[in-house]
């Protein structure tokens, strides 16, 4: 069945495989026929004559891919392969879909998920309070501007409250920033063990990830910027660093924003800084610099991850960018209000961080030896590096018929390792039992 067709854009040339210009030439567009292919019914073929400016018209049968609106062609010898269905920006399948942690096992009640480094406390009792009373409101849209959240983050941590841009989790303004300034050519530097979504937001932009390596599991300068080159546009860094939770000092951090290309932007990743006593997550790095951004979220300490509020605080020409292309309703009510209760109840963050550091170090005290390397952990979890990945999923495993589930981190690069969320009382001590129990029957 022949259908009508338009094609048009721009062409690379090519006779038999052989190149006929090595530059992308304009084409003028011109008319045929699409003829299904009875050897792949998903492709269809066409016979076109080009006229190439300059050169006068040839008529070739030429093969290429449908890209957007127009149509990009290689021509040669043969025949035209369009898929007939859409196709997705090439880089898109690159993309390992993000998995997050187990939240239950089959047949087992009463489970503890360390898998997600949740708040095992939940959110404050104000903004508990707060949020259902903006569902009562629910048939109307939220603030477009976030101003009262943004004003109650500048109040608590004494910010400019017109440089601060909210987000549905620090994830939409990662996506933002990658969509917003890389692109095809671009590179996106982050790494090796970063948080996967640096990539991901990457790769949906059509940009080149690059992950630099680390030094013991820990952000090394040297080593990043062993990455930065002409055509890097975005550098990430995680401090402290998810799934190690390692840290690098305030000094370091600017030492790496000296070496930051002046045409990329240093995007610090602040998702656990609430959880380190005395650090600014950044913040006065954003206000002296014009390329370097701070994100935030409520998701952790705060204990909000289901409503999904996150924000950043940048230069004043990057928060103009970011406002330009965020959802005009990007943040709901109920998110907006119970955010603004929970920065303002400072004495409910510090009692979620001091009995985090509690049970974190007793977690480490009790787990660490010749069989279990962990780090010292400045985050709401631990990294637990056992002596191989077979150990590691028997571990996992057995953890999870106790009903403790942690997180496998195989894509993280740590096929030997789970990641364990520092929970309340009850959930450090089942974690400690049940490694007891599995030390004692394999060995």
């Amino acid at each position: 069945m022949a259908l009508p067709f338009t094609c048009g854009g721009r062409a690379d040339c090519r006779r038999a495989g052989t190149p006929v210009a090595s530059t992308r030439l304009d084409t003028q567009a011109e008319t045929g026929s699409w003829i299904s292919d009875p050897e792949d019914p998903a492709l269809v073929r066409a016979s076109v004559g080009i006229s190439v400016f300059g050169t006068g018209a040839i008529g070739l049968e030429v093969s290429g891919a449908c890209r957007y609106k127009a149509v990009c062609f290689e021509a040669s010898r043969g025949r035209m392969s369009i898929p007939a269905r859409p196709q997705p920006h090439p880089e898109i399948l690159k993309i390992a879909a993000y998995v997050g942690g187990r939240s239950d096992v089959a047949g087992v009640s009463g489970v503890v998920k360390l898998s997600s480094n949740e708040n095992p406390y939940g959110p404050c009792h104000s903004a508990r309070q707060a949020a259902r009373a903006a569902l009562e409101d629910s048939a109307v849209y939220p603030s477009g501007s976030h101003s009262d959240l943004r004003a109650a983050i500048a109040e608590v941590h004494g910010l400019p409250a017109e440089q601060i841009v909210c987000g549905a989790g620090s994830d939409e303004l990662i996506s933002l920033l990658c969509r917003c300034y890389s692109g095809p050519g671009d590179d996106v530097v982050f790494t090796e063990h970063g948080f996967s979504m640096y990539r991901i937001s990457a790769l949906a932009a059509g940009a080149t990830p690059r992950a630099a390596r680390e030094r013991d599991r820990c952000l090394d300068i040297d080593l990043l910027a062993e990455e930065f080159s002409e055509r890097t546009r975005l550098v990430f860094v995680a401090n402290p660093n998810n799934p190690t939770g390692t840290m690098v000092t305030e000094e370091d951090v600017r030492r790496l924003a000296d070496a930051v290309p002046p045409r990329a932007i240093l995007a610090i990743d602040g998702a656990y800084v609430e959880y380190v006593d005395g650090s600014d997550g950044g913040a006065s790095l954003v206000l002296a610099r014009d390329n370097v951004v701070m994100l935030r979220t409520f998701s952790k300490l705060h204990g909000l991850a289901s409503l999904r509020v996150g924000w950043a605080l940048a230069p004043a020409a990057v928060t103009d960018v970011l406002n330009r292309v965020r959802g005009p309703f990007n943040v709901t009510a109920p998110g907006l209000a119970a955010a603004a209760a929970a920065v303002r109840d400072r004495a409910y963050v510090t009692h979620c961080r001091r009995e985090n550091a509690r049970w974190r170090d007793w977690l480490f005290s009790r787990l660490s030896g010749p069989a279990l390397e962990i780090d010292r952990s400045q985050a709401n979890f631990l990294l637990l590096r056992f002596g191989s990945p077979g150990t590691a999923q028997a571990a996992y495993v057995h953890l999870l018929a106790r009903g403790v589930i942690t997180r496998k981190v195989d894509e993280y690069g740590f096929p030997h390792a789970l990641r364990a969320t520092v929970g309340d009382e009850e959930g450090c001590r089942r974690l400690v039992h049940g490694l007891d129990a599995f030390w004692a029957e394999t060995t």
